[in-house]
């Protein structure tokens, strides 16, 4: 059977791997070492061109299936990995048939949960760690998908303004439904708390979960947090005529969690004196999708919201009104975002990536005002920040598994980069 390669348009030299040997026997000069959650199948990451690649083996129809799956959940704006294609028609040298291939973009400056829950990991970094695979679920589920196989080693973490996003790594289990019933939903959450109760269990038996996360009761926590953020997407709110603070309550609070409101109906109860708004939900991203507009910058939700919120700072110090706010943002990034990202050195710039480090930036600049007692300029915190925090922060740009700062050196050291503790 002739090599069949199913992919969008991509590195051509994905086609020149090693596809007639099985995964697990790819030389060394093939692979990158990279963190990586627990699989039934085996995943390789490559390195073509500077940019990586996860590679998993599985039969045929699966690889099909999930490749139509993530494209689907992307198209959808879905927090996931971004299917690359998919190899079939594999032989050995000898004719023996080989599994196919399915190829992802590995997802920059992200980390397993393996990475992050260890002996180091204080309690309230593991809760952040849940609420963003609650909020996951709930997306997910919005959409109409059911996972099937929800869990920490199916999901990889990205740093979020001093919270995580979480995205989703493998939807093979998964079914795309125009509505999900409530049986449905409760399906994936109880195997959500079984499958997280397990992998924090396994790090406790290995001495790598820390003594104050109890492995059972973070399972079950799941569902509360998702059963928080589903019913702030979707219960209506009963008041009385008037009480208009209330629906602005409700819709603030959807903003915060990164949705919008895109029309509210509203249904008079017996009697004429309460009304029941129903709100419409769309898609999360009500900041990132604001920021996109006004700056060109793609970053978390979270991140977003900080950013703009230093913009609008920015706006009335310059004392112009809100419907300057394009002139205003492109003023922003030229003569604050990007000054700040470049005082981080060139052997710095794997530790973070860029709307991270502003973040970052602010937050010492708030510190360390209020040790000296003075207001700090933005540049000089992000000289104090480099010198003082950043250098001694872990590399997360745990893409390519290489030495710091050697982003662009083909000779790179590779190695296992592993956090340290978070200490914010």
């Amino acid at each position: 059977m002739a090599l069949q390669i199913t992919a969008a348009p991509s590195d051509p030299d994905l086609l020149f791997l090693p596809w007639p040997l099985a995964l697990e026997e790819w030389p060394d000069d093939s692979v990158v070492s990279l963190p990586r959650g627990i699989s039934r199948h085996i995943v390789r990451f490559v390195r073509l061109n500077g940019v990586v690649y996860a590679v998993k083996e599985v039969e045929q129809e699966l690889a099909d299936r999930e490749y139509r799956l993530l494209t689907d959940l992307g198209r959808r704006d879905v927090p996931c990995v971004v299917p690359i294609g998919v190899v079939g028609g594999r032989e050995t040298p000898d004719g023996g048939p080989l599994p196919a291939a399915l190829i992802t973009a590995h997802l920059s400056f992200s980390l397993p949960y393996r990475a992050l829950f260890s002996s180091t990991l204080r309690s309230e970094t593991a809760i952040r760690l849940l609420d963003a695979l609650a909020l996951l679920l709930v997306r997910l589920h919005l959409v109409g998908f059911a996972w099937g196989d929800c869990s920490l080693s199916n999901t990889l973490f990205r740093r979020d303004a001093g919270a995580f996003a979480a995205y989703l790594v493998d939807a093979e289990t998964g079914q795309m439904h125009t509505t999900l019933s409530k049986g449905q939903r409760d399906y994936d959450l109880e195997l959500a708390a079984t499958n997280v109760a397990g992998e924090l269990m396994d790090l406790q038996a290995g001495e790598l979960l820390h003594e104050s996360i109890d492995p059972i009761a973070t399972g079950l926590d799941i569902r509360v947090r998702y059963d928080r953020l589903w019913a702030a997407l979707n219960e209506p709110i009963s008041m009385e005529f008037g009480e208009r603070h209330r629906l602005e309550e409700r819709i603030r609070t959807l903003n915060s969690m990164g949705f919008d409101v895109a029309e509210l109906t509203v249904t008079q109860e017996q009697g004429g004196t309460r009304v029941v708004v129903e709100p419409k939900v769309v898609d999360a991203g009500h900041h990132a999708r604001r920021l996109l507009r006004l700056t060109g910058l793609d970053v978390e939700e979270n991140q977003a919201q900080r950013l703009l919120n230093d913009l609008d700072a920015y706006r009335v110090e310059l004392g112009l009104p809100p419907a300057d706010e394009e002139i205003v943002a492109h003023r922003w990034v030229t003569e604050v975002f990007e000054p700040v990202v470049s005082a981080v050195p060139r052997e710095l710039r794997g530790k973070f990536e860029p709307a991270e480090v502003f973040h970052e930036v602010l937050e010492h600049r708030w510190f360390a005002s209020e040790n000296a007692h003075r207001e700090i300029g933005l540049l000089e915190a992000a000289d104090m920040y480099v010198r003082d925090v950043l250098t001694h922060k872990p590399d997360e740009q745990a893409v390519l598994g290489t030495r710091i700062g050697a982003l662009s050196d083909d000779t790179a050291e590779l190695r296992l980069v592993m956090p340290l503790e978070d200490t914010r």
